[in-house]
């Protein structure tokens, strides 16, 4: 029996724009600058997602320009599963401070919370590097 899925959540606080930020988490060259190894995409619109030399494989399942998009993973045919794993991105700011945020949902087969939250404050450094923010 399988475990199930962890959802993990987080909001992280970036200084960039929404247009500057948006191309970073929905493209195949601005994703490879900070989420994983390399991005390829193939003509049928099927992300490969390469992390140490391993292929996932994910489809664009919604995008809104410059506020959110998320990649749903498929199986290595790259076909669709049930309770397939996504990741959700989606740019927020707040209406008080005027700060802009990444909200990030994880929606993963690993089960430790901690090492999730470490992975994605190390990809939040990065993507801030990039951006400047």
């Amino acid at each position: 029996m399988r475990a199930a899925k962890t959802k993990f959540v987080r909001e992280y606080p970036i200084n960039a724009s929404a247009k500057l930020l948006y191309p970073y988490l929905s493209t195949a060259s601005g994703l490879a600058q900070w989420f994983c190894d390399d991005v390829k995409v193939n003509e049928d619109k099927v992300y490969n997602f390469v992390w140490d030399g391993q292929n996932h494989y994910a489809i664009l399942t919604g995008h809104r320009i410059n506020r959110s998009v998320r990649f749903l993973f498929l199986d290595d045919e790259k076909n669709q599963i049930h309770d397939a794993s996504y990741i959700d991105f989606s740019i927020e700011a707040s209406e008080l401070t005027q700060e802009q945020f990444l909200k990030v949902v994880d929606y993963t087969d690993e089960e430790d919370v901690e090492e999730l939250s470490e992975l994605w404050e190390y990809l939040l450094q990065n993507l801030r590097e990039i951006v400047g923010g």
